[in-house]
């Protein structure tokens, strides 16, 4: 569609286009009517005829009027055509003469909105003047006279103020789409911010603030596997090497995240039984909720254990389920307030796909967080 602007453009040369069909429409019908009093006038239609043709043809391919193709139309089209039906073409009646006046009309109006004020103040004058002299070579009469410069002085300032209208309707337009593209691009760089918040509270700061708590053991291989993948994420990170993020199937994506967290000594026993598939979006937010329950559990519960099941919803719509469990001391959730990992990590990250993330519990009851997609 372009911008604003250029669809206001193309607005008002199929506006003047087809009010240039009308007044050739007009001449037509005039000429036919008097096949062989005047065969000049032939001519002139046809000369009118291919001036439209080239004048706005060129608009058409070019999306807007040309300086030299308005300027021919005025004077080939609006002063010599007239003029010409009346020295050699024997017209010597008003009605005669009508038609190929008409003509000013839609000249007028294209040279109202296509060239620069002083020459479209010009163009409009050099039209009147030939209304002036035609009709008077012809002896119209003043209401004749007065009606036909009217009615060419109307269709300039009528398609000046259009196109006024429509140029800054279509720069308003332009600026609120512009404004809108910076409002998004705003919000797609937040949210690329906040997903890598997401990630390194996660995987990263989880595993430093574990270590630097002293309960595991730096050294132990599966903590340096662990150490050496998350390293290897922030390279990604930084490199923003988004091709090398394979999409994996739900499963793979959970297995995942269940090695990442028992690589900081949390004992899982995960079951999983008829997954479906799902998006890849799907199965990376299923997976990165999941590896935070999971942090969570190694950070709050104090069992060391924790249960995860996968499996599909049994509603028919093709959906998951997966479920964390501890058997911790819980919490009441009336009187604590969700941290980031559960706000962001979790309920945020299933929420985004289109799915959800509830927890259930109650002090000394454990918790169980479930994870749902679809909603």
């Amino acid at each position: 569609m372009g911008s604003g602007l250029q669809r206001a453009q193309s607005f008002m040369i199929l506006t003047t286009l087809l009010y240039r069909g009308s007044h050739l429409t007009v001449g037509v019908l005039a000429v036919a009517q008097r096949r062989s009093d005047l065969p000049l006038q032939y001519t002139g239609l046809a000369a009118a005829l291919g001036m439209s043709a080239l004048g706005y043809g060129a608009a058409l391919r070019r999306g807007w009027f040309g300086r030299w193709h308005v300027w021919a139309d005025v004077l080939v089209t609006g002063c010599v055509l007239p003029l010409v039906l009346v020295v050699w073409g024997g017209v010597r009646e008003p009605a005669l003469l009508g038609w190929a006046m008409l003509l000013g009309g839609s000249a007028s109006a294209a040279a109202a909105i296509a060239l620069e004020r002083f020459e479209a103040l010009a163009a409009v004058a050099l039209l009147v003047v030939t209304h002036l002299l035609g009709y008077r070579l012809v002896g119209a009469s003043p209401a004749v006279l007065g009606g036909h410069v009217n009615s060419l002085l109307s269709s300039a300032v009528m398609a000046w103020v259009m196109w006024w209208y429509l140029r800054r309707q279509g720069r308003l337009l332009d600026g609120a789409n512009a404004r809108a593209l910076a409002a998004e691009a705003h919000r797609a760089r937040y949210a690329e911010r906040l997903e890598h918040h997401r990630a390194l509270h996660d995987t990263v700061l989880a595993t430093l603030t574990t270590l630097a708590a002293g309960g595991v053991d730096a050294n132990a291989p599966e903590v340096r596997q662990r150490c050496a993948r998350e390293a290897a994420y922030l390279r990604r990170l930084v490199q923003q090497t988004a091709d090398e993020v394979h999409h994996r199937e739900i499963g793979a994506a959970l297995e995942e995240a269940v090695g990442s967290v028992e690589g900081l000594q949390l004992r899982v026993t995960a079951q999983y039984h008829d997954l479906p598939k799902v998006p890849p979006e799907v199965a990376a937010a299923f997976a990165d909720a999941a590896r935070e329950a999971l942090n969570n559990v190694r950070r709050h519960a104090g069992t060391g254990h924790a249960y995860l099941t996968a499996t599909r919803d049994t509603d028919g719509r093709g959906g998951a389920v997966v479920t964390v469990v501890d058997r911790g001391p819980g919490f009441d959730p009336e009187r604590c307030v969700p941290g980031l990992g559960l706000r962001g990590s979790v309920r945020g990250r299933m929420a985004e796909v289109g799915g959800r993330a509830t927890v259930d519990t109650a002090p000394g009851e454990g918790v169980r967080v479930e994870l749902r997609w679809p909603r």
